[in-house]
């Protein structure tokens, strides 16, 4: 009896599908790469030219990671790939530049059932025209086909990135002050978290991604599509203008909604007190709280619900932030402000005081009012 013979082309991994896929993708990670960039793309280790950490006093490195969640599974449905790398990127550079960090390069990975060239140059096209809008080099990344395990046409997408910051500049709770205003930076849509409930909510609805929503101009998988806004660039120039004088902190409002991150960067012993009612919500937020029947406070907790980020800015630099926030063409207007925390008004337990969040013992927020919805 002859042997059978097992290639790893039989066993559903195509390199030359990989190859192509890199070559397809390769001058959109180029159009990324600065001269701190050095050996170009396909090397085993992405280069970059770290001398410029000479001009630091003191420079601290900043670096996260994550991915894009189930987002994907919209991106697939409707086969349009080329605009899930904006949501990667945000969800990675703009945790880096909440402490004033400037990203200064970042690398993927994406796992598929199976390497189609074409929908992997989308993908990786996507993440660097991203870059591109935060100033980050995309130095590399990793196409892995992993048959078997994930269905032919599913991957899943993740990525890192690096940034530096002066230290005596970090933003952060210990810059936060009672009187201290938070300014609300509009995102652009759902963004990238919490998907796993809005996709159940679609499901329990029985909608088509297909199907035209009057009250959002589009059809359903249209909006859910929606890419994440990249706020880094905008963020670093609102910080150069105002100056760490100016702005404190800034919070990325991603999964756990809009009161649990903002209560990660302020101190303890402060409170921001946040009106509910003090912004107009996008219809998305509204029609997937009323299609599913989704509590408020359920809603609130894993929805961005219309605030992207938000700075935590020194009174008297606010007019100037708001003013500058316009010239970049970002919507802004005032959240709320920052007090000393007052046991008779914040009670613990309440479903509208929320602190002590992503294991983070710091303040706490205060919500109040209802949402015009």
């Amino acid at each position: 009896m002859s042997t059978p013979q097992v290639t790893y082309a039989a066993a559903g991994v195509d390199t030359e599908a990989g190859d192509k896929a890199v070559e397809l993708m390769k001058d959109a990670v180029r159009a990324t790469h600065g001269p701190q960039v050095l050996g170009g793309v396909g090397g085993f280790a992405g280069l970059y030219d770290a001398s410029l950490l000479t001009r630091y006093r003191r420079p601290l490195l900043a670096t996260s990671t994550d991915g894009v969640g189930t987002k994907v599974a919209i991106a697939q449905a409707l086969d349009v790939h080329d605009t899930i790398g904006f949501d990667l990127v945000g969800m990675v550079v703009d945790d880096i530049v909440v402490v004033g960090a400037k990203p200064l390069f970042m690398t993927d990975y994406i796992a598929t059932g199976r390497v189609v060239p074409e929908r992997i140059a989308d993908i990786v096209r996507g993440i660097a025209a991203a870059c591109s809008v935060a100033g980050t080099a995309l130095v590399g990344g990793e196409t892995a086909e992993h048959p078997g395990l994930l269905r032919p046409d599913e991957y899943d997408v993740a990525g890192a990135a690096t940034g530096v910051v002066e230290a005596d500049e970090l933003l952060g709770p210990d810059r936060v002050r009672a009187g201290d205003v938070l300014v609300a930076l509009a995102s652009s849509g759902l963004h990238s978290n919490g998907y796993s409930l809005v996709r159940k909510v679609v499901e329990v609805a029985g909608w088509g991604l297909e199907r035209h929503v009057d009250e959002l101009g589009r059809t359903l998988g249209e909006e859910l599509l929606e890419p994440t806004r990249v706020y880094a660039s905008d963020v670093l120039a609102l910080v150069e203008r105002a100056g760490v004088a100016g702005i404190h902190a800034f919070s990325h409002v991603t999964g756990g909604g809009l009161a649990s991150n903002v209560a990660r960067v302020l101190p303890q012993g402060l409170v921001a007190d946040v009106d509910r009612g003090g912004w107009q919500l996008p219809p998305v937020f509204s029609l997937v709280q009323r299609l599913g029947g989704v509590p408020w406070h359920d809603l609130e907790g894993t929805l961005n619900l219309g605030v992207g980020m938000v700075a935590v800015v020194a009174a008297d630099a606010v007019d100037g932030v708001l003013a500058h926030a316009d010239e970049l063409g970002l919507p802004a207007w005032v959240l709320g402000t920052v007090r000393d925390a007052d046991p008779t008004l914040d009670v613990a337990g309440s479903p509208d005081f929320v602190a002590g969040t992503k294991g983070v013992d710091g303040g706490a927020v205060r919500l109040s009012g209802t949402y015009r919805a």
